[in-house]
C-alpha cells in the first residue's frame, strides 16, 4: 500500500490521511495546525504476522482516543522506530521523546498520542501482542519508554541489528522476506523483555516520580535534592531515569510543560499572562519557556492558548 496527500486539495488532506493511517494501523485521528504546511506519505507491507510501514508526516498529532479504542478494538502492538526528526509518544502516563535511531512500543488496546513538532520520518512495525510473549502487566510497563543503543544491555547489540534487518526486509526478494520478518519479530520480543527486566523497583520509581510531580512548581528542584529525599546516590538516581529512557531534567521539563500546557488551555487561566503560567510551573525565564514549548509542541504558548475555545 502506498499513499500520499500531495496530490489532494488542502481541504481534503486531513480526512484522507486519517483514513489511510486507520486502514494501515488501527483507528486513529489526526490533527494539524491551521496555516502550517504539511504533507503525509505512507507505504506499508504485511509479511506474515509482521507489518512494516514507513510514515512521513508533520507537523501534526496522531491520536488513538478512548473512542477510537472502543470503535476499533485492535490488540496489536506497534513499534515506532524513528528515522528522521523527533516524535513525542505519550501512553500510560509516560512520554517518550524519540530521536533518530531510537524506538518505543505502544499498545493499540489503550489510548495514546504521538506529537510531531516538525516533519519527520519513521518506520512503524505492527505485530500481534502474543508474539512478544509478555504478561499484560509487563506490556503496560514497556510502552512509551525509549529504547536506544547507548547502554550496555542487549539493546546495544540488537537495536542496530533490527534497524539493518528492517531495511533489508524492504529491499530483498519475496522468498527471503518472511524469514527476515520472523527474525525481526524475535528481536522485538527480546528488546521488550529486556525493558521489563531492566525496570527499577516499581515502588521506588513511583515514590520518586510522585514526589517530583508534587514539586514541579519549585524552581529550585534539582537532582541532588531528589536523591537526598529518597536516600539514594545521585548516580543511582540518574541510572533509574536512564532505565526509563530519559533523564531527570528531561522528565521534569516534560511534566512542567504538560502542566503549563494544560493550564493555558483552561478558561479560568485566561487572565494569567504566559510568563505567570511559566513561572508557576518552575520556568524562571519566559523566553526559554516559549522556545522550549514551541520546540516540543510545534507552536508557541500564545498560539496554543488561542487555539482553545474559551481562553
Amino acid at each position: 500500500m502506498t499513499f500520499s496527500t500531495r496530490s489532494l486539495a488542502p481541504r481534503d488532506r486531513v480526512a484522507a490521511w486519517e483514513r489511510a493511517l486507520s486502514q494501515v494501523f488501527v483507528g486513529l485521528q489526526v490533527a494539524v495546525e491551521g496555516g502550517r504546511p504539511w504533507a503525509g506519505e505512507l507505504t506499508a507491507e504485511r509479511l506474515g504476522a509482521l507489518q512494516i510501514a514507513t510514515e512521513e508526516f508533520g507537523p501534526g498529532t496522531i491520536l488513538r482516543s478512548a473512542r477510537s479504542v472502543a470503535a476499533d478494538p485492535s490488540t496489536h502492538i506497534l513499534v515506532r522506530l524513528q528515522l528522521e526528526g523527533t516524535a513525542l509518544l505519550l501512553q500510560d502516563g509516560r512520554t517518550a521523546e524519540l530521536r533518530p535511531g531510537q524506538l518505543a512500543f505502544h499498545d493499540a488496546r489503550r489510548p495514546y498520542r504521538i506529537v510531531l513538532p516538525h516533519r519527520q520520518r519513521a518506520r512503524v512495525l505492527m505485530l500481534p501482542r502474543a508474539l512478544l510473549r509478555l504478561e499484560e502487566g509487563q506490556l503496560s510497563a514497556v510502552t512509551a519508554t525509549v529504547v536506544d543503543d547507548t547502554g550496555e544491555g542487549a539493546a546495544a547489540l540488537m537495536l542496530p541489528l533490527l534497524r539493518g534487518l528492517v531495511d533489508e526486509v524492504i529491499r530483498v526478494d519475496t522468498v527471503r522476506r518472511d524469514d527476515l520478518a520472523r527474525i525481526a519479530a524475535e528481536i522485538l520480543a527480546t528488546l521488550a523483555l529486556e525493558q521489563v527486566s531492566s525496570r527499577p523497583a516499581p515502588a521506588l520509581w513511583e515514590r520518586i516520580t510522585a514526589s517530583v510531580q508534587a514539586r514541579l512548581q519549585d524552581p529550585g528542584l534539582a537532582p541532588q535534592d531528589i536523591a537526598d529525599q529518597h536516600g539514594i546516590s545521585l548516580r543511582y538516581l540518574h541510572r533509574l531515569f536512564q532505565l526509563q529512557g530519559t533523564t531527570v531534567n528531561a522528565w521534569v521539563r516534560t511534566r512542567r510543560l504538560e502542566a503549563a500546557r494544560e493550564e493555558l488551555a483552561q478558561s479560568g487561566a485566561a487572565h494569567r499572562s504566559i510568563a505567570a503560567v511559566a513561572a508557576r510551573w518552575g520556568f524562571t525565564n519566559p523566553s526559554h519557556f516559549s522556545r522550549t514549548f514551541r520546540e516540543t509542541y510545534g507552536m508557541s504558548p500564545v498560539q496554543w492558548r488561542g487555539s482553545n475555545p474559551g481562553t
